[in-house]
């Protein structure tokens, strides 16, 4: 059962990753700005994660030692969804086939792999500070895409990037007031669950 867990996993990551290499669903994905960046980018995070659900079990013992609460992962992860997010790197990937290549490579090992394989290994205060720090810096980076007076990408219009920068303030939003309701709020228990729990006591008395 884990050997074909982990090679439905392999072929999921494998194909997703094809796919997305795909020159038409490429070139359509990189068009436009918001898209590239909300959809394209992420997609190949996802590839990296399912990676690192496939080989979770295999990781060498001396990668998970020195990953200490996952932090050197998670750094890694923020270094380079940063670098991916720079003007100059879109303008890069969209102008050159050997950084877009890089790129569809990058994102996956360096991005979606550690987080796949650091974020569990961080405690949940440690989880806390990333995303209280990530969320604002994505609406920041929005903010600014939308304040600059001229284009900061060259192969993108100015309305192109107005768009993605309302695109990243809406994602950051999002993932704010998702991240308040787990917080502080909670899923809601389902009706099952919640009649066992108000059961529990009485059996108990």
């Amino acid at each position: 059962m884990n050997t074909r867990f982990m090679s439905s996993r392999l072929v999921a990551a494998t194909g997703l990753w094809a796919i997305l290499w795909f020159a038409p669903l490429r070139l359509a994905l990189e068009r436009d700005m918001a898209v590239h960046m909300i959809v394209q980018l992420p997609l190949l995070a996802c590839v990296g994660y399912l990676l690192a659900v496939a080989l979770r079990r295999h990781e060498p013992h001396w990668i998970a030692q020195g990953d200490w609460l996952g932090i050197p992962g998670l750094l890694l992860v923020i270094f380079a969804t940063s670098f991916w997010m720079l003007p100059r790197m879109l303008d890069a990937a969209l102008a050159d086939p050997l950084i877009d290549l890089v790129k569809f490579l990058s994102l996956p090992l360096l991005v979606g792999l550690p987080l796949g394989l650091s974020w569990r290994r961080m405690p949940l205060l440690g989880r806390a500070f990333v995303w209280a720090n990530f969320i604002p810096k994505l609406g920041a980076i929005g903010g600014l895409y939308l304040a600059a007076p001229t284009r900061l990408c060259a192969y993108y219009r100015l309305d192109q990037q107005a768009v993605a920068g309302w695109a990243l303030i809406a994602v950051a939003v999002a993932l704010g007031a998702t991240w308040f309701v787990v917080v502080f709020v909670g899923w809601p228990a389902a009706d099952g669950e919640a009649a066992q729990t108000c059961r529990a006591p009485q059996e108990a008395a």
